[in-house]
């Protein structure tokens, strides 16, 4: 059925029933929820396509749908030259509701009016948190959205600050529960990172020949014949081409016969209407146009001073504007394009010129437009910006600082203070959490100086942006010889390098990148401070220099040679040590296998961190957590950190965080007994990933998918998963992560009958093993694949070796495995009564994990034993029904924290947070919050404070 919907402004929308139906339904979601019942489910919807398409008439239809039907509508619109300005797209959106802003918690209202320029508290801990700005943003939307719902509006995306849009996905992340939707419009070659793979695209494509067709015969002039066949060739099906080429045609007949790329054609039919308008009225449309601004006073004081608003007039009588309550818009973005580029140079300079006069008391955007009328190099100028990325750091805009430095790097003179630029820029870019912007801006400073400490921090600032991503040879490109160039003068910044080189090292994989990094730090000087160090041995290779990265660990931990206290055995006085040392404790604990240490120093970390704005640090030290906790056997608090890792690394773009935490996801569901969960999961985690250059990352999902084959009983499948682990000649894949699967290698290879092979691979490792200095948890992982391996007659001493190791009680379902594969040795032998402790053992580990498909092979096992056991599902088990952000607030409710507390720590807002409980309290079978406590297993009771 045909549909030709009327706007406002006398428009026709044809030809789209297919958008209009999403959107309606977006909006009468809103409109229909009962604010008594559960809370509606709500949507964030980007709409992309060609400038012209129509996204905007699309949202003029939504905004007018939502507004008929009560929804509070707030909108903003990008803008090019505001593009700059920090945090100035969230103003036009919020600022109709900025007097809702006093009920805010004191600390969000501190960070989100302090962007704005608008709160002189001195709280500058908050001023300065982009976290807490965007809470703040969230919060006043869920405050807004209790007195009814509301549709938020963002046109031209693609023209917004940067800090606009990560406010704007962090809160579109965090919408479930609230009355709240989103319509996102951007162009489709340019839909902002924030939101082009995490929510669902609606591409508003070229219209077909027939409703491009009815579109013509709305039109005032109905073009006919050959103009009416040209026009319909030339437009392509974008609906503004057809517009604007039917008006041209009905002007002159003769307009439709260039063909012209289609942007430029729309913008050269857009500027044939000025050379028609009074120069007073074209002087205040390039104002408008290079202001970027809707306020007609600003607009008005910088023209020629005898202009009066009647000028405006020939403008709006020709369609290129519109005025209301004093605010302009233009007709299109594309009319604002032509406006500014049909101007001169001259022109435009000086337009520019006015509007910096005009922004006297803005001192941001007067130096905007002081850059934009610079054609070269201004010194003067770019001190002004640099001084406003100044003040927008110090307002927690850090994206738009750097990209004011950028800028001011571009104006600079002199090339020494264009690269000095630029390496801040670097450092505010990484601040904002932007890892590819960060080397996009270092690799510009390499051609512009010489100074070495310049170089230096450039090369650290480009190795930390390629080393959070998938990057890693590039990453140690800038590192490894920054560090062997430092490494005789300047330890403090070799070792630096160097431990910031690790991290990419361990995850490639490649000796020779760790052997290097060995060498090199040989030659450093011990340091007063030798953390870095620590985790350089440690992560280069942890079964060659344990003994040494042991005590250093202890060294550090217990504090000695240090001033202060040391750290007790519940862990009070280290949260007051530097971060820095907390995760690099923390990272060499978990590589060495002092996984509970490792535990409560990544713990303590992620608590400090969780107060800061840090959120490419708060992903990876989640992550590192996660497995950690993961080992340790607390898997539903794994799960939570899980997801906060990937939540985070998603939002600042940290691609090996947020492919390597759901690959640990997908191990707990396979472990769980969600195969295809586990196998979907792995998929969409290394979809695009060049795994054979990030072996740990390889290792991990090897490890996933043969764990969901062995949960399904197809040994076979397990076995090419596990083999894959290690090369064709038996040796690892990924030097410390491959070991850690000998084991389960073993147990799939006596089902297969391929016992053979997995020795020649337990042969090697055992050859490999001699050389350094093996884990009490690695050691008994080693001796597990050994009974399974061994002649059935030496199986026994191998399984009671790995059971009397003292320290294995700390990898609990490790442990449980090895228990059950002798338990099983020893039924075969019939010695049941010797069994069927062991399986007793190894069923309440299995059971309370909700490892399924291990809790059922036990269970087969003391039948067969002579016991009549059954399942009784374990307090992790209780919990998988939870999702991880669920799971996180029933354990800070359990606390006795009240929904705006919680909200505040894990950056939501109070009534989603309501919401959750609202669904969490039946799938725990609770009915209060005081019950919360009784149903949480011990792992999770305690909450560190914030």
């Amino acid at each position: 059925m045909e549909h030709a919907a009327g706007t406002d402004d006398g428009a026709w929308i044809v030809g789209r029933d297919r958008e209009l139906t999403l959107l309606t339904g977006l909006v009468q979601g809103l409109s229909s929820a009962d604010p008594t019942t559960e809370l509606p489910g709500t949507g964030v919807l980007v709409v992309t396509g060609a400038p012209g398409s129509g996204k905007s008439v699309l949202l003029d239809e939504a905004c007018r749908t939502a507004r008929a039907a009560g929804v509070r509508v707030l909108r903003c619109t990008g803008c090019e030259v505001e593009s700059g300005l920090p945090f100035a797209g969230l103003h036009q959106l919020l600022r109709p509701v900025l007097d809702l802003a006093r009920e805010l918690p004191a600390r969000q209202r501190t960070a989100l009016l302090g962007v704005f320029g608008l709160d002189e508290a001195e709280e500058p801990d908050s001023a300065r948190n982009p976290l807490l700005t965007s809470l703040g943003a969230l919060t006043l939307l869920s405050d807004l959205a209790a007195r009814g719902p509301v549709l938020l509006v963002v046109d031209d995306a693609h023209w917004l600050d940067v800090g606009t849009l990560d406010t704007l996905a962090f809160v579109a992340r965090r919408l479930e529960g609230e009355p709240v939707a989103m319509l996102v419009a951007a162009r489709d070659t340019a839909v902002p990172a924030q939101f082009a793979r995490e929510f669902p695209l609606l591409s508003v494509d070229p219209l077909d020949p027939a409703a491009a067709g009815r579109l013509l015969d709305l039109q005032p002039e109905v073009p006919a014949g050959r103009a009416r066949s040209r026009i319909l060739d030339e437009a392509a099906g974008v609906p503004l081409a057809l517009v604007e080429l039917a008006r041209s045609v009905a002007r002159d007949p003769r307009a439709a016969r260039d063909s012209l790329p289609l942007t430029d054609r729309l913008e050269a039919i857009f500027a044939q209407d000025l050379p028609a308008l009074p120069p007073a009225t074209r002087q205040l449309l390039l104002l408008a146009a290079a202001a970027e601004t809707a306020e007609l006073p600003l607009i008005l004081s910088a023209a020629a001073p005898d202009t009066t608003p009647a000028d405006w007039h020939p403008a709006e009588r020709a369609g290129l504007i519109r005025i209301d309550d004093g605010h302009l818009r233009f007709r299109h973005p594309l009319i604002r394009s032509a406006v500014y580029q049909s101007a001169t140079y001259a022109q435009r300079h000086a337009a520019h010129l006015s509007l910096a006069e005009v922004f006297t008391g803005d001192p941001d955007r007067r130096a905007w437009h002081r850059a934009a009328a610079v054609d070269g190099v201004d010194e003067g100028v770019a001190e002004e910006l640099e001084a406003g990325a100044g003040r927008a750091q110090r307002r927690g805009g850090y994206a738009a600082a750097a990209t004011a430095l950028e800028r001011a790097a571009q104006l600079s003179p002199d090339p020494a203070d264009r690269a000095r630029r630029l390496v801040r820029a670097a450092t505010m870019a990484m601040y904002a959490g932007h890892p590819r912007w960060v080397a996009e801006i270092t690799a510009r400073v390499t051609a512009l100086t010489e100074d070495p400490a310049v170089l230096a921090e450039a090369s650290l600032r480009a190795g930390w942006a390629l080393a959070v991503t998938t990057q890693f040879e590039g990453s140690l490109g800038y590192l490894l010889p920054l560090a062997d160039a430092a490494a005789d003068t300047n330890p403090v910044l070799a070792l630096d390098a160097l431990a910031t080189a690790t991290t990419p090292a361990y995850n490639s994989g490649e000796a020779a990148h760790r052997e290097k990094i060995l060498r090199i730090a040989e030659r450093v000087p011990e340091q007063e401070d030798d953390t870095d160090r620590l985790w350089i041995l440690a992560g280069t290779d942890p079964l060659r220099h344990r003994a040494r990265a042991l005590a250093l660990l202890h060294a550090d931990r217990d504090g000695t040679d240090r001033d202060g206290p040391a750290a007790d055995d519940e862990g009070g006085p280290v949260r007051d040590r530097p971060l820095s040392e907390l995760i690099t404790w923390g990272a060499a604990a978990w590589v060495l296998d002092e996984t509970g240490e490792a535990v409560r120093l990544l713990g303590a970390a992620l608590e400090h961190l969780r107060r800061s704005p840090t959120g490419g640090a708060n992903a990876t030290v989640a992550q590192a957590l996660a497995l950690a906790q993961y080992e340790s056997g607390a898997w539903t608090a794994a799960r939570a950190c899980l997801d906060e890792a990937y939540r985070t690394a998603a939002e600042g773009g940290l691609e090996n965080v947020a492919v390597g935490s759901p690959l640990l996801g997908a191990t707990l569901l396979a472990l769980r007994g969600d195969s295809q969960a586990a196998r979907t999961a792995v998929r969409r985690a290394v979809h695009g990933v060049d795994l054979p250059t990030c072996r740990s990352l390889q290792v991990r999902a090897l490890y996933a998918l043969g764990a969901a084959a062995q949960a399904e009983g197809d040994h076979a499948a397990a076995y090419d998963r596990f083999r894959a682990v290690f090369t064709q000649d038996g040796e690892p894949l990924h030097f410390h992560a491959s070991d850690y699967h000998l084991a389960d290698l073993a147990a799939v290879a006596v089902r297969t009958g391929r016992a053979g092979e997995a020795r020649a691979v337990l042969d090697a490792a055992g050859r490999r093993h001699a050389g350094g200095e093996v884990s009490p948890r690695l050691a008994a992982l080693v001796d597990r694949a050994h009974a399974l391996l061994a002649e059935p007659d030496d199986a026994e001493r191998h399984f009671q070796r790995s059971l009397a190791r003292p320290t294995g009680d700390q990898w609990p379902f490790e442990r449980a495995q090895t228990r059950l594969d002798y338990a099983e040795w020893l039924r075969r032998r019939r010695r049941a009564t010797e069994a069927r402790p062991l399986l007793s053992a190894a069923l309440e580990v299995f059971e309370n994990l909700g490892a399924r498909p291990w809790t059922d092979r036990t269970l087969a096992e003391l039948r067969a034993a002579g016991v009549n056991a059954t399942s009784t599902p374990g307090q992790e088990s209780d919990l998988s029904e939870l999702t991880p952000q669920q799971l996180q607030i029933a354990r800070l409710a359990a606390a006795g924290l009240t929904n705006r507390e919680i909200g505040e720590r894990i950056f939501l807002s109070p009534r989603t947070v309501g919401f959750h409980l609202y669904r969490i309290f039946p799938k725990l079978g609770v009915t209060a919050r005081g019950q919360l406590r009784d149903v949480l297993p011990d792992s999770l009771r305690e909450v560190p404070e914030a």
